[in-house]
């Protein structure tokens, strides 16, 4: 194998590309990258055996050919080289090295056959159909934060992704918890999405696609069946494994009868909360939300290093409440709102709060409170 390639093309693939790869291996061929030049140019390839990042470069190809190098390590040689510069890539010997020039520069890396390479079959994929950049981001910002991150409950461990009937119009819909807070956002079912699987994508897929949205003007070409997902940008491809679970009835645990309007000025609300969770403990972080004629107060109390209150005019005109919340969830979530102002529908001390940005807001966000 022997190509040449600009610097900067080369780099911007294996950022993709050897991020999917664990710093541990078990299995060495796992551990690193598979170049493939051919007429194509060059094609880098890894996994984890569970996602799979392919993506193809320009490359002058004078000798087609195959190898695979140590990802982290080839990853890291390629960055520190310099800017503009031509890099070569050369298998030769009888040892089957891969040599890297450029400019005065030149590496050696020891290989492994690409035939040892795994190849993650997606098998057939019947659902198809491509969104905005934009709109897939949006999905994922404004729900990755809820992802659960407790092993024992795997089915939480991603975001559930599926298509929903709302008044004869076909939506979108990603919805994510960790049983203290669900986040569901919606947008409009693009064409040929319409009753496709309700599928779990897995929190590291979604962060690769998060990192992978670059150009917010392009469009994400989807494929998925009940086992797998792919989705193509452009040049490069990622392929997944989904969660095999079933996601949990989450409409019955987002309340309907919350009949106490809360409204206030997000930035105002959000700046309060995070300084008076300042002394909050580490382990409870609890903020109290009492609630009276048009007024908020905060309040923080950690035995070990004292109180704190804070004062805010609010729109409310219900019934004095009293109720807590874990303090970096209402931040978390307050970050996620769009507009001036929340809305927070309230019930009880004791029972789920609502918080959107106004009524029939895309985005819902259902939280339970904490006792204080």
């Amino acid at each position: 194998m022997r190509a040449t390639l600009e610097r900067a093309a080369l780099l911007k693939a294996l950022s993709h590309v050897h991020r999917v790869v664990e710093r541990r291996n078990t299995i060495p061929i796992l551990a690193n990258v598979l170049l493939r030049a051919g007429d194509g140019g060059l094609r880098l390839q890894a996994t984890d055996l569970d996602i799979e990042m392919v993506e193809t470069v320009a490359a002058e190809v004078a000798q087609p050919g195959a190898t695979t190098v140590p990802a982290h390590t080839f990853y890291d040689i390629v960055r520190k080289l310099p800017d503009g510069a031509q890099v070569s890539l050369e298998v030769g010997g009888e040892r089957g090295t891969l040599v890297i020039r450029a400019g005065r520069s030149r590496f050696t890396l020891q290989t492994l056959p690409d035939s040892d390479f795994p190849d993650l079959a997606p098998g057939e994929l019947p659902t198809r159909f491509a969104v905005g950049a934009t709109e897939l981001k949006r999905l994922i910002d404004k729900t990755q934060f809820a992802i659960s991150t407790e092993e024992t409950r795997y089915y939480l461990n991603g975001i559930y992704f599926h298509t929903v009937d709302v008044g004869g119009t076909a939506l979108l819909r990603a919805v994510a918890t960790d049983g203290h807070r669900l986040a569901r956002v919606e947008t409009p079912a693009p064409p040929g999405a319409d009753g496709m699987p309700g599928v779990i994508v897995p929190r590291k897929t979604v962060a690769e696609i998060q990192r992978l949205i670059d150009d917010p003007e392009g469009e994400a070409q989807v494929e998925l069946s009940a086992t797998k997902i792919r989705v193509s940008f452009g040049s490069v491809v990622l392929t997944s494994k989904l969660i095999d679970g079933t996601f949990p009835d989450y409409g019955r645990v987002i309340p309907s009868g919350n009949d106490k309007r809360l409204i206030v000025d997000r930035l105002e609300f959000k700046s309060a909360v995070d300084r008076v969770s300042t002394i909050s403990s580490e382990r409870g972080r609890a903020v109290k939300l009492s609630l009276a004629d048009r007024k908020l107060v905060l309040t923080v109390t950690n035995p070990d290093s004292g109180n704190a209150t804070e004062e805010i005019e609010v729109d409310y005109e219900s019934d004095a409440l009293d109720i807590g919340f874990n303090s970096r969830y209402l931040l978390d979530i307050a970050d996620q709102l769009d507009g001036d102002t929340a809305l927070i529908r309230l019930a009880d001390p004791g029972s789920p709060t609502l918080v959107q940005d106004r009524d029939d807001a895309p985005a819902l966000y259902v939280l339970m409170p904490m006792r204080v």
